[in-house]
Order: C-alpha cells, then sequence, then structure tokens
C-alpha cells in the first residue's frame, strides 16, 4: 500500500466507517481527519465526534448541509420530474454528491494526500463519491478500504470492531445496511437479499407506518408551490427543510411513501431494497398534478422524457456534469409558471388529489365544457383529415 501521510474519511459512524478509521491506521499509518455530513440523520449525528476520536481520529468535523442538499440537490430533482425506473426517489443518489463536495472541500484545506470512504465494490455510491471527488479534487487519491482489505462481510466487519472495542449501532441480527437522511430512509441486505421474501415492514419501518397500521380517517393538505419550488403546507410559508419535514410526519403518519423494488445498479447487477420517502412521495405527486396544469402539451411531455434521463444521471452520480446542468437548465424554463397551491387526501398509503389551482392555469373550463360553448366543432373535421393524410395515402397506395 502506497504511503498516506493524512486521509480524510467520509464518516457516518457506521459500521463501515467506524471500522475502516482503525484500519486505515494499521494498514496505511497515516492521521485520519473524519468528516460526517449532516444531512438530515437526526440522532445519528450524536456522540459523532467523541466516537470518531475515540476510535482513532485526529478530528472529525460535523458539516451541516442541510438547506444546501434541499435547495441544490432535492429541489432540482423534483423540479424535474427524475424518478429511477419509475419508483426510486433517489433518496441515497443525491445525497452523495453534496456530502462528497463537502469532503474535498476540507480535504484541500486540511492539506490531505487521500480521501477514504467506506463503500462497497459492489455498490453505486463508490461511484457517485468518486465522481464528486473527480470534480472538486481530482488530483487527490482515493482509499476505497472494501476494494482493499481482507475483510469479506459485514459480519466480518462487525468481528474486527469487537475484537478492537469498538461501538457499533448494530448487530448481527439488525445488520441491514441502512441509509438515512432527512428525504428518506432505505434498506438492504439480510431477508431482503431474497426478492421472494415480503419485508418486515413492522419490524423495518422507521418512518412511518404501515397502509393498514394508518388511520382509518384521511387528512386533507394542501401545498404551495413558486416556480416548482415547494414553498407552502396549509397556507403556512416554510423553508425547504422544514417543509420536508412536517411531510414526513404526515406521510408516515399516513403510511405514504414505501416503495419495495429490485433496480438495476449501475455496477450492473441487480439488487432488492425497501425505501420510506414519505414527504418525497407527497411532493412529487403534488408538483406533477400542479405541470398537468400549467405547462403546454409538447413541453410537458418533453419534460417527462428528459426526467428519465435526468433520473439516471443523478442515479449515475453524474450530478457536476455538463449534460446535469444544461437538463437542469430547460427545468428552470419549464418551471417560471409552475405556481399555485394543490390540494390532496392523504389516506392509508394513498395521495388522492382533491383540486388544484393556479394564476397560470392553462385549463380553459369554457372550451373543455360539455356544455355550450364558441369552440366550433366542426373544426374538428378538417383537422382529422390533415391529421390522418399519411395513413389515408398509405392505405390507399399499399393496398391498391
Amino acid at each position: 500500500m502506497k504511503a498516506c501521510k493524512k486521509a480524510v474519511l467520509a464518516y457516518s459512524g457506521g459500521l463501515d466507517t467506524s471500522v475502516i478509521i482503525p484500519w486505515l491506521k494499521e494498514n496505511y499509518g497515516c492521521e485520519v481527519v473524519a468528516v460526517a455530513a449532516d444531512v438530515g440523520q437526526g440522532a445519528e449525528l450524536d456522540g459523532l465526534i467523541g466516537k470518531a476520536v475515540k476510535t482513532g481520529a485526529s478530528k472529525c468535523y460535523i458539516e451541516d448541509l442541510r438547506q444546501e442538499f434541499v435547495n441544490d440537490y432535492i429541489v432540482p430533482t423534483v423540479k424535474a420530474g427524475a424518478v429511477y425506473e419509475g419508483e426510486y426517489l433517489l433518496g441515497t443518489s443525491f445525497a452523495r454528491p453534496v456530502i462528497a463536495k463537502r469532503i474535498a472541500e476540507i480535504a484541500l484545506k486540511e492539506g490531505a494526500d487521500a480521501i477514504a470512504h467506506g463503500c462497497t465494490g459492489k455498490g453505486n455510491d463508490q461511484v457517485r463519491f468518486e465522481l464528486a471527488i473527480k470534480a472538486f479534487a481530482p488530483d487527490l487519491r482515493v482509499i476505497a478500504p472494501w476494494r482493499e482489505w481482507e475483510l469479506k462481510s459485514r459480519e466480518d466487519e462487525i468481528a474486527y470492531a469487537e475484537a478492537r472495542g469498538i461501538p457499533l449501532p448494530i448487530n448481527r441480527e439488525t445488520n441491514y445496511s441502512k441509509d438515512k437522511n432527512l428525504w428518506h430512509l432505505s434498506h438492504e441486505g439480510l431477508d431482503l437479499e431474497n426478492p421472494a421474501n415480503a419485508p418486515k415492514y413492522d419490524t423495518i419501518l422507521e418512518m412511518g407506518v404501515t397502509p393498514e397500521a394508518a388511520p382509518d380517517k384521511p387528512e386533507v393538505i394542501s401545498l404551495g408551490f413558486v416556480k416548482g419550488v415547494p414553498a407552502s403546507l396549509n397556507g403556512a410559508e416554510m423553508d425547504g427543510v422544514s417543509l420536508i419535514g412536517a411531510l414526513n410526519k404526515l406521510g408516515g403518519k399516513h403510511g405514504v411513501g414505501i416503495v419495495d423494488m429490485v433496480e438495476n445498479r449501475l455496477v450492473g447487477m441487480k439488487s432488492r431494497g425497501v425505501y420510506e420517502t414519505p414527504g418525497g412521495a407527497i411532493l412529487y405527486k403534488a408538483h406533477a398534478m400542479l405541470e398537468q396544469l400549467t405547462l403546454d402539451r409538447d413541453t410537458q411531455h418533453m419534460k417527462q422524457q428528459l426526467a428519465v434521463r435526468f433520473a439516471e444521471l443523478v442515479y449515475f452520480g453524474q450530478w457536476f456534469t455538463p449534460l446535469r446542468e444544461a437538463l437542469s437548465a430547460f427545468v428552470d424554463k419549464t418551471q417560471e409558471r409552475v405556481t399555485g397551491t394543490v390540494r390532496l387526501k392523504l389516506y392509508k398509503g394513498n395521495l388522492i388529489g382533491q383540486g388544484m389551482e393556479s394564476p397560470y392555469s392553462l385549463y380553459s373550463e369554457e372550451l373543455a365544457s360539455f356544455g355550450e360553448s364558441e369552440y366550433n366543432q366542426k373544426d374538428s373535421e378538417g383537422f382529422i383529415n390533415l391529421f390522418g393524410l399519411p395513413d389515408k395515402v398509405r392505405a390507399k397506395l399499399w393496398n391498391a
């Protein structure tokens, strides 16, 4: 192993990074500076500085990135309507670039010669972290212990930690691989690795309840948007972090936003995960409804096509790329009149529309009405004749 004087570690205090601090010191003989990013994990950050130092770090930064995470990553993705493979609301995916960017900045400030992370060689996060590092600290070396060390499993990691007296937040029975932030909570591993197994929802859910356990009484909420940006809940203006937190509580209470899916990882394999995204599910639904009202047909359809590509870029870790920036510029243009209010009924896992309004609505009740209007229905005949002309010509010539 090439010598290293100082490594900055992307630190969460979870199983992987708890083990990595002593492993780096044992194998590289280097100083380790831990950096924990606050993207809304809550209690997971409690006591983290002391734990990092106790396990061998020279210091530990805790960086509050919540507002940046929401404003610069979550909101642009919601405005884009980007959903990976039709279900995944990208909770882990768009958290990685904001974390890696800050870690790269601290590594340069600290004069480090390496950045370390706890991503496995099988997952997507290694790509997301390292592409961001290349964008902001292209000359720094990356150390990825999972691609080097002798440990082969999470069970091996637990044994390694136990032998060194490293406290862990899990044990062999609760050894799910989880990722939590203010947007979502993901669950992978253990019984979930077999797609035939039903998830143990009563055991694993943390952000909410199952639809069966949700209240029997529905709840109607209203969400306000300004230029595509969520801005208010039930008439009260709120910043993005507070709004998502409030929606998480509401959605979790009513069993909203639970996804069980098998997805295609960037590295080529399929993986199975359970995602909890209660507030995010509400925001996506409300935003899409408002766009139905305010976007013209061609723009709406093109945006829906580009949303698939946008989601791939986020999932693949390509946030800091010209293409993502160009797509965001297109999205921002489409959002100039996505302003208004959407009402939703939350009931046992369902999000049911209760009406929407906007000062920029393109809906004309007079035109759409089944009642009397100024619309000239005779105009349709000429439109259909021209629209169907290729079909008519083809039928006459080919069937002659």
